[in-house]
């Protein structure tokens, strides 16, 4: 098909350039030895305890690695949406022969990790890329690639994922190898948690969702593969973790049987 030159000048002249996307403001708070990260409102979007940086401070984000009640040597982990770091630096100190990726569109929340929450430097084992959690999912090239993904991905009104239609959580499946699990931060009484839920168990083997913290947030866990639930099991891999890294994992396992 030929077509004049005069029509494509006009359609490349008609095209409006690229907008980067515009973001709230990155703004910080400290109270009582922990520093908050905000996106210009009172919802918090991340927080460190300034004396335990690597610790995960908030429950939610301890109930994030309820992954490791199954997997026990991830070889890659992946973080969609950095927030404060809390998740991809634990991951990195936790796990020293994974690899571990953290995806952020948002370039000041990757310079505010750096600054003030004391994000590790990059190096062979850690990366931080700053593009889209959804061109990231859809990458051929990570498909099959993460044991786990961890996804944590809000705007500044933290209310429902930014990310949150079928098609998202099938790609995430795509980039799990046999037996990884993704874990998602969610907000129970908001009208995108049964969407959620609902688009989560299109793609996903199972979906076991933990009790309710923080007053809202519920973390989901979805497996490519529906798990094995051995209570004897589980219970005693919980004591190994609590042991190891003082995780909360004991009440992770009774959220887990009463889902089940």
């Amino acid at each position: 098909m030929l077509i004049k030159r005069k029509s494509i000048e006009q359609a490349e002249s008609s095209r409006r350039p690229a907008r980067k996307p515009k973001f709230a403001p990155v703004t910080l708070s400290e109270q009582d030895g922990v520093r908050y990260l905000h996106f210009g409102t009172e919802w918090v979007q991340g927080a460190m305890r300034i004396r335990k940086p690597d610790w995960p401070e908030l429950e939610y984000a301890q109930q994030m690695m309820a992954w490791m009640l199954f997997i026990e040597m991830p070889r890659a982990i992946a973080q969609l949406g950095l927030g404060a770091a809390t998740l991809t630096k634990f991951c990195y100190r936790q796990f020293p022969e994974s690899t571990v990726t953290a995806v952020e569109l948002n370039e000041s929340v990757i310079a505010i990790c750096n600054s003030m929450f004391k994000l590790p430097p990059l190096d062979e084992r850690l990366d931080v890329l700053e593009m889209d959690a959804m061109d990231f999912v859809l990458d051929p090239a990570n498909h099959g690639a993460f044991d786990v993904l961890q996804c944590d991905l809000y705007d500044a009104t933290a209310r429902g994922p930014v990310l949150d239609t079928p098609e998202f959580y099938q790609a995430c499946k795509d980039c799990l190898a046999d037996g990884g699990i993704m874990t998602v931060n969610l907000f129970g009484d908001h009208p995108s948690f049964a969407k959620n839920i609902k688009a989560m168990k299109f793609a996903f083997g199972h979906v076991i969702c933990l009790p309710e913290v923080h007053e809202g947030n519920v973390v989901a866990l979805c497996f490519r593969d529906r798990p094995v639930i051995d209570k004897e099991a589980l219970a005693a891999r919980a004591a190994q973790i609590v042991a190891e890294t003082k995780l909360p994992a004991k009440s992770w396992v009774k959220g887990i049987l009463a889902a089940a």
